[in-house]
C-alpha cells in the first residue's frame, strides 16, 4: 500500500523521486518523519471511531427501543440525530481550527467520542441517551470536517492515497461494530448499555496519537509551513455561498449522507422484520459496511485522475437503485446480494471526500468548502432517516421507505455529476463576484 502511495508521488511531482521528502516537500529527517508517521496513525484511529457510535446502535436498535420504551417515530428521530450533529457542530469547526490548530480540534473530538459513548447508555431516560449520543457525534462531526484539511495540508502530493487510506479506516470500523456488537453483547451478558458502551475504549485509543500533535502546534506545522504560506494565499473573502460546484457537492453530501444513516441506522431492521435473525442481520450491514474497505482506497485514486467524476456517481447510483429493489422484492431470498450493492453505492462517501480536495485549489478553500458541504449536506440529510421511522410505522411495512431510499437516488446522481465537473470554488466564486 505504501509503495501505491510512493508512486502517487511520483506522479504528483518529479522533485519527490530524488530525495524522501515530507508531505511539504522538504528533506525528510527524524523528527519530522516520526511526526508524519503520528499524522498517519492518528488520522487512521480516528477514522476508525467515526462510525461505531451509529452502527453499532444500528444493530441495536430493536433493544434500546425496547429498553427504552421509543416508538418508532422517535427511533426515526433518533437515527436523525447524527446528521442534526454533524450540520450544528460542523459549521463551528473552521472558527475553532484557526484558533487552535486542526491537531488540537480533531483530539478534543476524540475526547467527546469517548466519554459519549461510555455515558449515553447509562444515563437513564431517552433524553439522556440522546444526550450522550450527541456529545460524541460532536467528536465526530469536528473529525469529519478537519479530515479533508488534514489531508491537503499534511499530504499535499498524496490527497488521493492519504482519502482513500482514512476512507478504509472508516470502513473497517463502520463494519466492524456492526458485525461484532450483537455477539459482544452476548457476550457480556445480554445487556445492551454495554454492548455500546464497549466501544469507548477503541475511542480512547484514539486519543493518543493527537495528543502530542496537538501540544506542539508548531512543530506539526514545520514540514508545510512553506507549502501552506503558499496555498493560502487567496483573495481573503471566499463567497462560497457563490459557487454552483460548492451547492452541488453540498446536496450530494447531504444524499449520500441521508442514504448512509438510513442504512446503518434501519438496515438491520429491515432484514430482522423479514426474519432474518438478529445476528445475521447485523453481518449483512456489516458486509454492506465492509464493502467500502477496498472500494474506499480504489475509488479516490481512480477519481483523482479523472478530469470528471460523473461516471463514477452514475455507477454507485445504479448498484443503489438495484439494491433498493431487490430488498424491496426479497429482503429475505436476496439478503446477501442487496448487501453487497448497498455497500458499493454508499461508497459515495469517499468520493465526496476526495471531491472536497479537487475543487478548491487552496488550504484555506478546501477548510471552507469542507465545511460548507457537510455542514449544508448534512441538514439535508436529517429529514431521510426520520421520515423512514415515520413511514414504517404508519404504513406497517418497508415499501414506502424503501421507495423513499430508492427515490432519493436519482437527484443523488444528478448533483454528482454537477459536483464533479472540472472547475474550483474559487475560480467560480469569484467569477460570480
Amino acid at each position: 500500500m505504501m509503495g501505491v502511495m510512493g508512486a502517487e508521488e511520483t506522479t504528483a511531482t518529479t522533485s519527490t523521486t530524488a530525495r524522501p521528502t515530507e508531505p511539504g516537500g522538504g528533506p525528510a529527517n527524524g523528527t519530522r518523519a516520526w511526526t508524519t508517521r503520528l499524522f498517519v496513525v492518528g488520522m487512521l484511529l480516528a477514522a476508525v471511531n467515526l462510525r461505531p457510535a451509529i452502527t453499532s446502535l444500528g444493530a441495536l436498535l430493536e433493544e434500546v427501543r425496547d429498553g427504552l420504551g421509543m416508538s418508532g417515530s422517535v427511533a426515526g428521530l433518533l437515527t436523525s440525530v447524527p446528521p442534526l450533529c454533524f450540520a450544528a457542530f460542523g459549521v463551528m469547526t473552521p472558527r475553532l481550527a484557526r484558533r487552535f490548530g486542526p491537531p488540537a480540534v480533531v483530539c478534543a473530538g476524540m475526547v467527546a467520542i469517548t466519554a459519549g459513548l461510555l455515558i449515553r447508555p447509562y444515563v437513564g431516560g431517552t433524553i439522556g441517551f440522546l444526550a450522550g449520543s450527541a456529545l460524541a457525534l460532536m467528536g465526530i462531526a469536528v473529525s469529519n470536517v478537519l479530515m479533508p484539511v488534514i489531508v491537503k495540508r499534511w499530504f499535499p502530493d498524496r490527497v488521493g492515497s492519504m482519502t482513500g487510506l482514512y476512507s478504509m479506516a472508516l470502513s473497517v470500523g463502520t463494519s466492524i461494530a456492526a458485525a461484532v456488537t450483537v455477539p459482544v453483547t452476548d457476550a457480556l451478558g445480554g445487556g445492551w448499555q454495554s454492548g455500546l458502551a464497549v466501544w469507548a475504549g477503541l475511542a480512547a485509543v484514539a486519543v493518543l496519537p493527537w495528543l502530542p500533535l496537538a501540544r506542539d502546534r508548531g512543530q506539526a506545522a514545520a514540514p508545510v509551513a512553506e507549502a501552506r504560506a503558499r496555498a493560502d494565499r487567496q483573495p481573503p473573502a471566499l463567497r462560497i455561498t457563490r459557487s454552483r460546484t460548492a451547492w452541488a457537492l453540498a446536496v450530494f453530501f447531504g444524499l449520500q449522507a441521508a442514504a448512509a444513516y438510513i442504512t446503518m441506522g434501519w438496515m438491520a431492521q429491515i432484514f430482522r422484520d423479514a426474519g432474518v435473525p438478529a445476528g445475521t442481520a447485523g453481518l449483512l450491514l456489516a458486509v454492506t459496511m465492509v464493502m467500502g474497505v477496498p472500494l474506499a482506497f480504489v475509488i479516490p485514486r481512480v477519481a483523482t485522475r479523472l478530469p470528471r467524476q460523473g461516471p463514477i456517481v452514475i455507477a454507485l447510483g445504479v448498484c443503489g437503485l438495484a439494491g433498493y429493489a431487490g430488498l424491496w422484492a426479497a429482503p429475505a431470498g436476496g439478503a446477501w446480494a442487496w448487501a453487497l450493492l448497498l455497500g458499493v453505492s454508499n461508497c459515495a462517501f469517499p468520493l465526496a471526500l476526495t471531491m472536497v480536495g479537487m475543487r478548491s485549489r487552496t488550504g484555506a478553500g478546501v477548510v471552507q468548502l469542507s465545511a460548507f458541504a457537510q455542514s449544508v449536506g448534512y441538514l439535508i440529510s436529517i429529514p431521510g432517516p426520520l421520515l423512514v421511522g415515520v413511514l414504517y410505522q404508519h404504513s406497517g411495512g418497508w415499501g414506502l421507505p424503501i421507495a423513499l431510499m430508492a427515490g432519493l437516488m436519482i437527484p443523488q446522481m444528478a448533483v454528482g455529476v454537477l459536483a464533479g465537473r472540472d472547475r474550483t470554488v474559487e475560480d467560480e466564486a469569484a467569477a460570480a463576484g
